[in-house]
């Protein structure tokens, strides 16, 4: 019991250390003072994950497609802006893209590009709404481990990169993260328009080609600061790439299984039906499209033939 209450009270200490060397021009921004409102709000998330399929389970699922409409394009603004506001907040300050140290001084920029994040960081926990809108439309096969442990982490951890890192090398994950996200809602937004809109989106998998791109630049652009030594927390640089690497899993996993496993299925089943086809017509089964002469050659052998059964019998016939 006595290990256990001072592993509390150093963890407590620690904290306590920890806010002295913490971001003070967000510490009055809403949710920032302390992580309390974050964890509740994760945690509320996390319930509504055990709770809502229950709920939903004997009801007729809600459609929500204007509500969809809004959310996801709002949803692109807003990433459009934050992309926005990173972008020429860094460009005025000239923030260089290989070491560009946290600036915790009153600078406009410096205080624009925290402000961007921390609008990211908001950006972060209105996504739990994704969520939400899978299970009140009954659409739980959506709701996948990837799914709620990408949504749930990032609201959580970007708490403490607004907290201790609110600018610097911080801005590029997030500006290269917010451009991306301006693509998936736009593609979630016109999806939600209906069939006619959907039949023209053909580049979701190339989504989740990007996603992937996206962290291993991220790997590798913290590695490079990492290897000048930059002047940003190396805790920060290197959580980052542990973080990076279990999404390249989780997100090559599911591309895997969605585009890649499925795909001999899909051939095998799309021949079985042509060949179906064929049969049906009378043709050989396949042989149209394995060779351009072998069936040619083949109903050129069998019609000799039958003329020269013809000549053969009617021969006979005279002969007779």
């Amino acid at each position: 019991m006595e290990i256990v209450t001072h592993l509390i009270n150093d963890t407590i200490e620690f904290y306590k250390w920890t806010l002295t060397i913490a971001d003070k021009r967000v510490e009055k921004w809403p949710l920032m003072d302390n992580p309390l409102p974050t964890l509740a709000i994760s945690t509320s998330y996390l319930l509504f994950l055990w709770l809502g399929p229950k709920y939903m389970k004997n009801r007729e699922p809600f459609q929500l497609r204007k509500t969809l409409i809004v959310y996801n394009f709002s949803m692109v603004f807003l990433n459009f802006f934050i992309f926005k506001e990173l972008f020429m907040a860094a460009r005025a300050a000239s923030y260089s893209y290989i070491c560009q140290p946290v600036d915790y001084s009153d600078d406009p920029n410096e205080v624009r590009v925290a402000g961007a994040l921390w609008w990211y960081f908001i950006s972060k926990g209105i996504e739990y709404l994704d969520t939400v809108f899978f299970i009140l439309r009954k659409k739980f096969n959506q709701v996948t481990f990837l799914h709620v442990y990408h949504h749930c982490t990032m609201f959580t951890l970007w708490w403490i990169g607004i907290k201790w890192v609110a600018g610097g090398q911080s801005f590029f994950g997030a500006h290269m993260n917010a451009m991306i996200h301006v693509l998936m809602y736009l593609y979630y937004g016109l999806a939600s328009c209906g069939p006619k809109i959907q039949k023209y989106l053909w580049w979701k998998k190339y989504l989740t080609i990007i996603q992937m791109i996206q962290f291993h630049v991220t790997i590798g652009h913290t590695a490079l600061s990492l290897y000048v030594n930059c002047d940003f927390p190396h805790w920060m640089h290197y959580s980052l790439i542990c973080y990076a690497i279990t999404f390249i899993i989780l997100f090559g996993n599911f591309y895997y299984q969605t585009y890649r496993r499925q795909q001999p299925r899909r051939d095998a089943s799309s021949s079985s039906s042509k060949a179906g086809k064929a049969l049906s017509n009378g043709t050989l089964n396949g042989l149209s499209k394995a060779a351009n002469g072998a069936v040619t050659m083949g109903s050129k052998e069998e019609k000799p033939q039958e003329n020269s059964g013809r000549r053969k019998r009617k021969g006979r016939a005279k002969r007779d």
